[in-house]
């Protein structure tokens, strides 16, 4: 049974940076396409970065396309979303989540994690 657990979130000044981790146990995540999603207070969970199992494309949205990276380290077993020039709205709970395909909707995800609280403020 696939196990991910979210790091590395915290309280970043405007413009900041901050580097998340997925780390997987009870099976490689390479099998898996590993998505990170991210929920503001009184909104939808929404999409923020993917990587694929097969080629490892990556997919982010437009809003963090910039700024955000994601990667993986199969020797790790641990996917990173590396975010920089963080902005207040990109506050929220950040979860990783796999599923056989990336995909921007959070119920193809079978498998997710707990989440970690970013939050952008001066």
């Amino acid at each position: 049974q696939l196990q991910l657990v979210e790091s590395g979130g915290g309280l970043v000044q405007p413009g900041g940076s901050l580097r998340l981790s997925c780390a997987a146990s009870g099976s490689p995540l390479e099998h898996y396409a590993i998505g990170w999603f991210r929920q503001a207070l009184g909104k939808e969970r929404e999409g923020v970065s993917c990587i694929s199992s097969s080629d490892s494309d990556t997919y982010n949205r437009n809003s963090v396309k910039v700024r955000f990276t994601i990667s993986s380290d199969n020797a790790k077993n641990t996917v990173y979303l590396q975010m920089n020039s963080l902005k207040p709205e990109d506050t929220g709970v950040y979860f990783c989540a796999a599923a056989d395909d990336c995909s921007v909707y959070a119920s193809t995800f079978g498998y997710w994690g707990q989440g970690t609280q970013v939050t952008v403020s001066s």
